[in-house]
């Protein structure tokens, strides 16, 4: 998934962008984005060159490389906490939340909203509640080391409110305090 999305990053809604709704339109974007990560992140050469710095473990190639185990550990693990009835329903409404708003980042994050930054992405304070600041789409491209997203005053990130009280839990460190903003030139840009 990381080297997904930094090839994502590298060639934004240009040729070779793995799931870019400019490119690919909305809908294919939104209803396959699970689909379109996979056969990405499956053809050895993407992570090969976008994560190299992250090799995958024994952990990673049991559980991510055969994602039915995981998903079956997973669902055990809620049918036993919750009772099976529970634990089915815990798991249908994760997983489709999960993938229509892990699209959703996506395909509206590249499609509609505001821009604060000039890249292609757009800011959605809307979507940013649902996902996690994710909507804050514009930003993130701004600035993509940054864990916090909302990088104006009225704009809300609620998991850099977790990622403040992990850290200060001793549970997290940041690896990158300052935000640095990344430059792109007009040439570079589609819209």
């Amino acid at each position: 998934m990381v080297a997904v999305h930094r090839k994502h990053h590298a060639f934004t809604d240009v040729e070779g962008d793995p799931h870019s709704p400019v490119l690919l339109g909305f809908w294919r974007v939104q209803l396959t984005n699970a689909v379109l990560y996979r056969k990405v992140a499956r053809d050895g050469r993407t992570t090969q060159r976008y994560a190299k710095d992250l090799p995958p473990d024994r952990l990673d190639r049991l559980l991510f490389d055969h994602a039915f185990i995981g998903l079956g550990i997973g669902l055990a693990a809620l049918c036993g906490a919750l009772g099976w009835r529970l634990g089915l329903l815990a798991a249908l409404v994760h997983a489709v939340s999960y993938v229509a708003l892990n699209a959703a980042i996506n395909a509206i994050g590249h499609s509609f909203g505001k821009k604060s930054y000039p890249n292609t992405a757009f800011n959605n304070q809307w979507l940013a509640f649902v996902t996690g600041g994710e909507g804050l789409h514009n930003n993130h491209h701004a600035a993509p080391t940054s864990a916090r997203l909302a990088l104006a005053p009225r704009e809300i990130d609620p998991a850099w409110w977790i990622i403040r009280l992990m850290v200060s839990a001793r549970m997290a460190t940041l690896r990158l305090t300052e935000i640095h903003l990344v430059q792109r030139s007009p040439s570079s840009m589609n819209s």
